[in-house]
């Protein structure tokens, strides 16, 4: 096996994995915020808005629609994006490593 390039040690450092793990709890904390916003939302509505949930949309009562057609589309959503967005940060932060690494 041939030695690791230097890029490929600083890309193992504590320094790059302190850097990504603190960008993906960032991340994480938004989806968790989304996800509980989701969730939290329809009680809310239900109690403040009562008769605009009972509100018939495509047969359903507005409350219905939402969660039982709407709400697992919109966990999904947050899914994706969770997922698309912490593999763009761990590309992103191998990036960052090889620039420095080219910029000696």
């Amino acid at each position: 096996m041939p030695p690791p390039t230097p890029h490929e040690d600083r890309v193992h450092s504590e320094q790059f994995l302190h850097t990504l793990m603190r960008r993906q709890l960032k991340l994480s904390i938004a989806c968790a915020a989304a996800f509980l916003v989701v969730l939290l939302g329809l009680p809310v509505a239900n109690y403040l808005a009562p008769q605009l949930m009972a509100t018939r949309v495509f047969g359903f009562t507005l409350t219905w629609l939402l969660l039982g057609v709407l709400f697992f589309p919109a966990v999904w959503a947050i899914s994706w994006i969770f997922i698309r967005r912490s593999i763009w940060l761990e590309e992103d932060e191998v990036r960052s490593v090889k620039s420095l690494g080219e910029d000696r």
